[in-house]
C-alpha cells in the first residue's frame, strides 16, 4: 500500500496532509525517511510519524450506546449523526452504522468500517436476534405475547417473523407496561408498528443486545467502546 493511503486510513491526516508531513521529513519506514508518497509499505513495517509509531489496523468495530436525538447515519445536512459522536481519530474511512436505530431509540449500535461484515449482518437470510427493552402506553398481557409469537401481518400487508415478548411490569392504573422483545428482523419502525397494531404505543425503546453481544451496563449514553474481532464474531 502507498504510504499516503496507509497513513490516511489511520487518520494521521488526509492524503494531502500526509504529503506535507513527508516534505517535512518526519515520516520514517523501518528507520528510513520517506521521500515520496508513492513509497510502498507493508503492515509488518515500522512506520513512525514524528517519532510516534503508527500501527496499521484495517478494520475497526465500535459499540455505541446511542442517545436520543441522533440519526443512525454517516452524515446529514441539518442533524447530528452517530458518526459525529466519534472522536476525530476514530472517524475512519468507510465507518458506518450497522443498520438503523430510530432517532428517538437508544441503546446498542455497531459502527464499523468492515463492509463485508456489515452486509452479512444485514442480509435477509442472516438476521441475528436483537433484544429491546421498552415502555409501552397500554397493558400488554398474555394475549399480546401469543399474538407476537404467532408471526404478525401488519395492516399494510407486511409479514413478520414470530417475536418473543416478555412482560416485565404491568400498571393498569396508569395504562402502561414495561417489556422486553426479541426480534430477528429489522423492518422499518417494526416494534412501534407491532404495538400499534394491537392498540398500544411505544413510549421509550432501547436495544440491549444483538446476537451474543450485550450493551454494557456502565456504558453511558453517547459513549462507545472499541471491540475486538473476536467480540464482533459473537453476533454472527
Amino acid at each position: 500500500m502507498r504510504i499516503d493511503k496507509y497513513l490516511a486510513n489511520m487518520n494521521v491526516g488526509s492524503r494531502k496532509g500526509v504529503h506535507v508531513l513527508i516534505k517535512k521529513g518526519i515520516i520514517t519506514v523501518n528507520g528510513d525517511v520517506v521521500k515520496t508518497p508513492k513509497q510502498q509499505v507493508k503492515e509488518s513495517d515500522e512506520v513512525l510519524v514524528d517519532g510516534q509509531e503508527v500501527n496499521y489496523q484495517k478494520y475497526h468495530y465500535f459499540l455505541m450506546n446511542k442517545p436520543k436525538g441522533v440519526l443512525s447515519a454517516t452524515e446529514d445536512r441539518s442533524q447530528r449523526t452517530v458518526i459525529s459522536l466519534l472522536k476525530p481519530q476514530d472517524q475512519y474511512q468507510g465507518i458506518t452504522p450497522v443498520g438503523r436505530l430510530d432517532k428517538d431509540t437508544t441503546g446498542l449500535l455497531l459502527i464499523i468500517n468492515d463492509g463485508q461484515l456489515n452486509h452479512e449482518l444485514l442480509a435477509p437470510n442472516k438476521h441475528v436476534d436483537k433484544i429491546y427493552r421498552a415502555k409501552i402506553a397500554g397493558v400488554a398481557d398474555d394475549e399480546t405475547v401469543k399474538t407476537f409469537a404467532s408471526g404478525m401481518t401488519l395492516g399494510d400487508g407486511t409479514k413478520l417473523k414470530p417475536a418473543e415478548l416478555k412482560i416485565l411490569a404491568q400498571d393498569e392504573e396508569h395504562d402502561s407496561s414495561e417489556i422486553e422483545i426479541k426480534i430477528r428482523e429489522g423492518k422499518y419502525h417494526q416494534i412501534k408498528r407491532m404495538f400499534g397494531a394491537v392498540g398500544m404505543k411505544v413510549v421509550e425503546l432501547e436495544r440491549i443486545s444483538m446476537g451474543n453481544l450485550k450493551l454494557p451496563e456502565d456504558l453511558k449514553r453517547g459513549n462507545y467502546i472499541e471491540l475486538s474481532l473476536d467480540e464482533v464474531n459473537k453476533i454472527k
